[in-house]
Formats: C-alpha cells, sequence, structure tokens
C-alpha cells in the first residue's frame, strides 16, 4: 500500500473524529467550554493533538459549521429523493433546513458565532454565501416555470431570511419548535401564492 496514501487516510480519519468530537464538546458546554483539552479527552486523543490538525478555535468552528451545513444538505437530499410534487419538494427543502438532529441550542449559537466571524473572515463569508446558493437552487427547482423569476427571487429570500431568523432565535431558546418553525414558513410561502399558483405547484 502507498504510506503516502495511508498516511493521508488515517490524518483524515483524526481530523473527522476531532470534529465530531469537538461538535459534541460544543453541544455540552458551548463554545466558551470548547477547550483544546476537552476535545482531545472526547476524542480520546493525546491532549494537544488538536493543534496539529487545526490552526485554532476558529478552524474548528468552520469544521462544525461546514459539518452541519452538511448534516442539513444531505437531509434535504434525501427528502428530496422522496417527493413526488413541486410542493413536496418544498417542503422537503423547508423540513431539512431544521434537521431534528441538529436544532439544538448549541447548534445555533455555533451558526451565530460563525455568521458574525463572516463580517472579517472571507472564508467563513464563502462559507455562508454556498449555503444560500445552494437553498437559492433548490428554491428554483421548486417554483420554476410557475412563478415569474422577480417574485421567485422575492420567494426565496422572504423564506431564507425566516429560516435564519428562526435559527437565530434558537440561539437565544426562543424560537418555536421544529414543526411550528415549518409550518409558520409554509403558511407565509401559501400567502405569497396566488391560488392558481399553489394548485399548480401541487400537482406537478
Amino acid at each position: 500500500m502507498n504510506t503516502t496514501f495511508k498516511k493521508t487516510r488515517i490524518e483524515d480519519i483524526r481530523r473527522s473524529e476531532l470534529i465530531s468530537a469537538a461538535h459534541r464538546v460544543f453541544m455540552m458546554h458551548g463554545l466558551g467550554g470548547m477547550t483544546t483539552a476537552r476535545i482531545c479527552r472526547e476524542a480520546g486523543m493525546t491532549p494537544g493533538i488538536l493543534g496539529y490538525y487545526f490552526k485554532g478555535k476558529e478552524d474548528v468552528l468552520f469544521a462544525m459549521v461546514r459539518l452541519n451545513n452538511r448534516i442539513m444538505m444531505e437531509d434535504v437530499l434525501v427528502r428530496l429523493r422522496r417527493a413526488r410534487t413541486r410542493w413536496d419538494r418544498l417542503l422537503a427543502i423547508i423540513e431539512g433546513n431544521f434537521p431534528a438532529s441538529v436544532y439544538e441550542v448549541n447548534v445555533a449559537s455555533s451558526w451565530l458565532s460563525f455568521v458574525s466571524a463572516s463580517v472579517s473572515n472571507p472564508r467563513f463569508a464563502r462559507l455562508q454565501r454556498l449555503f444560500y446558493r445552494r437553498l437559492r437552487s433548490n428554491l428554483a427547482s421548486v417554483f420554476a416555470g410557475h412563478v415569474p423569476e422577480g417574485r421567485l427571487d422575492h420567494i426565496a429570500h422572504v423564506i431564507s431570511a425566516m429560516i435564519d431568523g428562526i435559527w437565530l432565535q434558537k440561539a437565544t431558546d426562543e424560537a418555536p419548535d421544529r414543526d411550528r418553525a415549518v409550518e409558520i414558513i409554509l403558511t407565509t410561502v401559501k400567502a405569497l401564492l396566488t391560488e392558481d399558483e399553489r394548485l399548480r405547484l401541487q400537482t406537478n
């Protein structure tokens, strides 16, 4: 076996294990309690090894947010595969942005910290833009051809703002529960559509 490949593979596994451990520590202790010692202990690794894989807490935060974004993306994709109508696709996208496994106060807090850091961190800002582009693309697959382009953009921005707003509320533990969050967004979208548009989305 190629020793370089083997070493890279082991490093990838350890990095993944450290990210998962950091996520668990964050869920238990929050950002302030996410110390190097706790992360290494949670991962069952030698104290200080975190510095070999990450430049600092900011780097760990980036990896955690990317992990949670991937969880949401995968949740959306699984739901989209089961969708039969465009309305089903819309429901899949909205529900997928609130996976039960990560709809938690500490996850919302990590995202809020990430967004705040994005103002001055181009790397963070790029990841956030990628998330919004993916959301916009998924929503276009629902409304394109059934809603005029200008209104499609308007509806997409409303949905995006509501998703962000509910996650922001979640960071302070003031958000509605997951089912209620989905219901609020769907009710708003229905109000933005004509009766004919809603019917076409539900039957195509």
